[in-house]
C-alpha cells in the first residue's frame, strides 16, 4: 500500500520568495505574516522589510517605536535594505524631527552595500543638503553608481554636474546625453533640462519643437525646472510649432527613443 510522503519542509529563500509574490499581488498580510516569521528566526532581510510595515505598509499601524526596533539591529548587521530604510527614517523625520547627518551615514553604509537608492540619496546630500559643504566629485561617484543601476534621477545630477562643470570639467555634450537618458526613462527633471538643451543648443541641435515637447512632457511631471523655461518658450514658438510639439509629447517614450 502507498503512503503519502510528508510535505517538504520550505527553505528560507523559499519563504522570502513567497513574502516577496505576496507583497507584489498586493496581499500584505500574507507577506508580513512570513516576514514576522523569518525576523523572530534572525533574518536581516525580513527584520528590514518588518521595519518598513511600520514606516509604510498598508494595513498596518504606523509605529516609529517598533519600526526602529527591527530597523536598527538589521542594518547594524550590514543589511543594505535597512540601512536604506533607516536612511529614509530619519532623512524623513519619522519620528518628528528629520537628521539629515544621521540620515546620511546610513545612506553611505547601504551605498557602499550596492543600495541603489541609498547612492541616489547620497548624491544628492553631496550636492544639495543643508547640512555639510557639498562634495561634487562624491556625488559624482554615488551618481554613476546608482546611474549603473538604472536611476534616472541620478542620471539627470550626473547631467546637472557636466553642465555646471561642478567636480568636472564642463561637458555639455555629456550633460545632454544624460539628460536624454534620464528623461527617456521617465524622470520630469531630465525631461524639462534636455527641453533647455534644446532651446539654446547646449549639447544637442536647437530645436524649439523638440524642447517644448520635453519641457511639456517635464510640466506633466511637475518638475519645476520646467515651469521655469515653459511659458517663455512656448510664447517664441508659432502656433504650428505648438501643436507640433504637443502631438510629439503625446508619443510613448518607446517612440520618442527612436526620434533625434
Amino acid at each position: 500500500m502507498a503512503t503519502r510522503s510528508a510535505p517538504r519542509h520550505q527553505t528560507v529563500a523559499e519563504r522570502v520568495a513567497l513574502a516577496t509574490e505576496a507583497a507584489q499581488r498586493g496581499d500584505d498580510e500574507t507577506a508580513h505574516g512570513i516576514w514576522v516569521e523569518l525576523g523572530h528566526a534572525g533574518l536581516a532581510r525580513a527584520q528590514a522589510e518588518i521595519g518598513r510595515a511600520f514606516v509604510q505598509g498598508p494595513g498596518i499601524e504606523h509605529a516609529v517605536d517598533l519600526a526602529l526596533k527591527w530597523l536598527t539591529p538589521a542594518a547594524q548587521d550590514g543589511d543594505a535594505l535597512a540601512q536604506r530604510l533607516l536612511g529614509d527614517f530619519y532623512f524623513n523625520g519619522e519620528d518628528g524631527t528629520p537628521n539629515r547627518m544621521v540620515a546620511e551615514e546610513w545612506y553611505a553604509r547601504a551605498a557602499k552595500n550596492g543600495e541603489a537608492h541609498a547612492q541616489d540619496m547620497l548624491s544628492w546630500m553631496l550636492v544639495d543638503s543643508d547640512h555639510r559643504q557639498p562634495d561634487h566629485k562624491q556625488a559624482m561617484h554615488w551618481a554613476l553608481k546608482a546611474a549603473a543601476q538604472g536611476v534616472a534621477a541620478s542620471m539627470t545630477r550626473i547631467g546637472l554636474l557636466y553642465n555646471n562643470a561642478l567636480g568636472v570639467e564642463r561637458d555639455l555634450d555629456a550633460a545632454a546625453q544624460w539628460w536624454r537618458k534620464a528623461a527617456l526613462l521617465g524622470d520630469a527633471d531630465g525631461q524639462a533640462m534636455l527641453g533647455a538643451a534644446h532651446l539654446i543648443g547646449a549639447g544637442v541641435a536647437r530645436d524649439p519643437v523638440v524642447a517644448l515637447a520635453w519641457l511639456i512632457r517635464g510640466r506633466r511631471g511637475h518638475s519645476p525646472f520646467a515651469d521655469r523655461f515653459y511659458a517663455g518658450v512656448r510664447a517664441s514658438c508659432t502656433a504650428d510649432e505648438i501643436a507640433q510639439a504637443e502631438r510629439r509629447a503625446a508619443l510613448p517614450l518607446e517612440a520618442e527613443e527612436a526620434l533625434p
